[in-house]
């Protein structure tokens, strides 16, 4: 067996090469006129393009942007160079553009291969990438639901690299809770209205990069509605913008601080305050706003951008414990310790640990989760590309539907089990990877923050069972079923293996499908999304052995080292893995209320 290292420690090429071409078959997208410019040529240039770029300009201050995190002297947040530097390299490249439509500017290349691109920088340096994510994350809610004179004023520059966007939704006193928002925006005489109001945990919300930072802020009217419904959405800007483009004075928008965060340093997080008084831009109080789209559907409008965010989490959770999957695996190549059980003379020659059942265990767990959500990720992303280009009604529905359904599996699963394996690859460095000395414990930090941001795991799996399943009269699980049995029966004709593990993944599905009904007739809301997060980790093991049902098909009867490999991280997570749904269906199937009955003053 080959024992070559990969030729990168931040991800691998050939997986993405297989997942695209070989099972994904992205160049049939072509077929669609939004992608006949684009062929198999134009994808790998990208791919080596992005690749080239995340090797020399995000990975090497990877480490110095965890130690020498943001500081906020009182007035200005200070960044090491690095990132700026990195940041305009990435602008160069016309990378904030690669999905958009060509009307703007845009690349209209295909969402699964632009997910495999920008794969390689949150793989590389996520603390670094979040500012063109965030930017461009900013900029796609705008050109969908801005006018055009904003989409000149702010959208433009974005996309030309000189300016950054926020997302600035979270309070300090309402965080998941949205609704509960109390920024408020008063109708100015000019048009424009006055922000007043403190947020919190914003990520890029204050740095020297760029000529302007574009806040998209929540807020609420005077006579707005209670609730969610009375949540408009406001571009706030760090420095006015003129007609003609022209940077003006500076907004009222100040920090009273930034926060200190476990992991992904590099991404500044503030607590921005607008409206305190500190700049008067025209000699009124207020930080100036401009109002996207209708009052009152600020929180609809936000969702185009968290949604996106939503799937890039779980693609940033996925490359997080890839590369330290990759750095893992390389150490253990290279490690000597101890020698084979065999080895009768204590003077034999120490071998590499990877020589050892129990590491080829951890780092073939390593394998199968982050290949497992690789490939949810990128078969989401081709979801898109093709609810974008629906031939029909029909096709339009049906994909959206399952995209719907999979998207909060595709956040959350990633980042449980992207802990999981990012907790693995230091074990397997041992001692070595509990210190600064190695990438991996900041990687671990790093994908702490997974389970958190963009709706935590607990919200996910709320929207699952309670909005996407059960919300939607089960036709949302339907459409997964019938994709699972299609996949089923190409595994069955292969015979053998892939028989087998389909076999056990139709059990599994026909099982949570019971399950789900069982749910549905309890009749008590909170007793039937009491245990919903047990819901969404028995769901999402399903999903990713299908997804790993899938690539085994594409594997068919190839030969060679890769190919194996595929076989084996199948093996592991139909043998180790899928068997763990069992007692999480049974567990949902009794009704259990231990939790829902828990009571404060028993802690």
């Amino acid at each position: 067996m080959s024992t070559t290292a990969s030729p990168s420690t931040i991800l691998s090429a050939r997986d993405l090469q297989f997942m695209l071409f070989e099972w994904l078959d992205v160049e049939q997208l072509a077929e669609r006129p939004r992608f006949a410019e684009h062929d198999r040529e134009t994808y790998d240039a990208l791919l080596a393009l992005c690749e080239q770029l995340a090797t020399e300009h995000f990975a090497p201050h990877y480490r110095r942007s965890d130690t020498e995190e943001p500081a906020f002297d009182g007035e200005r947040v200070h960044l090491i160079p690095e990132i700026a530097s990195a940041l305009e390299a990435f602008a160069k490249a016309d990378l904030l553009t690669l999905t958009l439509d060509e009307e703007v500017g845009g690349q209209q290349v295909p969402h699964v291969v632009a997910s495999a691109c920008m794969a390689w920088f949150t793989a590389a340096n996520i603390g670094t990438a979040a500012y063109s994510f965030l930017t461009v994350a900013n900029a796609g809610l705008l050109l969908a639901h801005g006018t055009p004179e904003q989409v000149e004023r702010f959208v433009t520059p974005m996309l030309e690299g000189r300016f950054f966007g926020t997302m600035t939704l979270s309070e300090p006193h309402a965080g998941s809770s949205l609704g509960d928002v109390v920024t408020r925006a008063v109708p100015a005489d000019d048009g424009t209205y006055r922000i007043f109001g403190s947020k919190m945990w914003i990520s890029g919300g204050d740095h020297e990069m760029g000529d302007n930072i574009v806040h998209l802020v929540l807020a609420k009217l005077p006579d707005a509605a209670p609730g969610s419904r009375g949540i408009s959405l406001f571009i706030v800007p760090k420095h006015l913008v003129g007609e003609d483009g022209s940077i003006g004075e500076r907004n009222d928008v100040v920090l009273a601080g930034i926060n200190h965060k476990l992991g992904s340093r590099g991404t500044v997080n503030t607590a921005p305050v607008f409206g305190g008084g500190a700049f008067l831009p025209g000699g009124a109080p207020g930080a100036v706003g401009h109002l996207v789209g209708e009052p009152g559907k600020g929180l609809s409008y936000m969702f185009h951008m968290m949604n996106a965010a939503r799937l890039g989490v779980g693609m940033s959770a996925t490359t997080t414990a890839y590369t330290a999957y990759l750095k893992s695996l390389e150490y253990a190549r290279s490690r000597p310790q101890g020698r084979r059980l065999a080895a009768a003379d204590p003077s034999a020659p120490q071998v590499p640990i990877i020589e050892h059942a129990d590491v080829r265990r951890m780092l073939l767990a390593q394998k199968a989760y982050v290949e497992g959500a690789l490939a949810l990720n990128l078969y989401c992303s081709r979801l898109l590309d093709v609810q974008a280009t629906a031939r029909d009604e029909e096709e339009r529905t049906e994909t959206g539907r399952l995209l719907d359904l999979l998207t909060p599996i595709a956040k959350s699963w990633p980042s449980q089990w992207g802990q999981e394996s990012n907790s693995l690859a230091i074990q397997v460095l041992g001692g070595s990877g509990y210190t600064r000395d190695y990438d991996v414990e900041a990687h671990w930090r790093d994908q702490r923050l997974n389970p958190i941001h963009e709706g935590t795991h607990g919200i996910q799996a709320l929207d699952l069972l309670g909005r996407k399943v059960l919300g939607g009269g089960g036709a949302s699980l339907m459409a997964l079923a019938a994709r699972i049995a299609d996949t089923v029966a190409r595994a069955r004709d292969l015979g053998g293996e892939p028989a087998a593990h389909a076999d056990a993944l139709q059990s599994a599905v026909d099982r949570l499908g019971e399950v789900t009904l069982a749910l549905a007739g309890l009749g008590d809301p909170e007793r039937t999304m009491a245990n919903a997060t047990v819901y969404l980790e028995a769901a999402g093991h399903v999903v990713v052995a299908w997804m790993w049902l899938e690539q085994l098909v594409a594997v068919g009867d190839h030969d060679g080292d890769f190919y194996d490999g595929k076989r084996a991280a199948a093996r592991y997570f139909f043998r180790w893995e899928l068997p763990k749904v069992g007692p999480m269906l049974d567990l949902l199937a009794s009704g259990d209320t231990t939790t829902l009955e828990m009571r404060d003053a028993w802690f």
